[in-house]
């Protein structure tokens, strides 16, 4: 079953972000993920906009493949970084229909 990392950042400062861009991409990689999309284009269609400057949509084929990627030691430096520059919110959903009325998803 797919997972997929929503990553919604606020850059508080940019300085960890060149190299974070440059490298992370990789780790991700290395544990079976790929990014979806990584963009600052960002636009509220409805709601609240929040105060993002960075969303990303990340794919892994599994919870624990997340998890691996999240504690790789090779990761901890890019984390920091973009904890210490950014408010950050990274929330994880699966492939699930909650109403289970989509045909091609799986009932969650």
């Amino acid at each position: 079953m797919s997972v997929y990392l929503i990553a919604d950042i606020e850059v508080t400062d940019d300085g960890w972000v060149p190299e974070y861009a440059a490298n992370v991409h990789d780790l991700v990689e290395k544990h079976g993920g790929r990014y979806l999309a990584r963009s600052g284009n960002i636009e509220t269609l409805e709601g609240e906009t929040p105060p993002s400057t960075l969303v990303a949509l990340l794919e892994f084929p599994s919870r624990d493949a997340v998890m691996a990627f999240a504690s790789d030691p090779a990761y901890a430096p890019y984390g920091e970084a973009r904890q210490a520059g950014s408010v950050s919110r990274f929330r994880l959903i699966d492939d699930t229909d909650i109403a289970g009325t989509i045909p091609y998803l799986p009932t969650g």
